[in-house]
């Protein structure tokens, strides 16, 4: 993916993964929302540690969006680009992530 479109489907990540907490959990929305709506983009180079990761957040009950590619510009319909995670507390999330990279 070229950087336009990383930009962009990590935009698409974090607006889908806060309009689900906004709906299953206002309080937290409301509390990230009012605190500086932090956000921090990481790096994964494989699918099968996107799929480890999904199952710590499932475990942790964390919530999550996956995007999958329109199939619009660069990629095949249904590519993975990116996972939205949260918004949730920072330390709950670097329990799972805090071993990767910044992008």
């Amino acid at each position: 993916m070229g950087i336009g479109k990383k930009c962009a489907q990590s935009c698409h990540a974090s607006v889908s993964a806060s309009d689900l907490v906004r709906i299953k959990n206002k309080n937290v929305w409301k509390d990230w929302k009012n605190t500086g709506q932090k956000k921090v983009v990481l790096k994964i180079n494989n699918l099968d540690l996107i799929k480890e990761i999904i199952i710590k957040l499932e475990k942790k009950k964390i919530i999550y969006f996956l995007v999958k590619d329109a199939g619009l510009t660069q990629l095949t319909p249904g590519t993975i680009t990116a996972l939205g995670i949260g918004p949730a507390l920072s330390s709950e999330i670097d329990e799972i992530t805090g071993d990767l990279k910044l992008l």
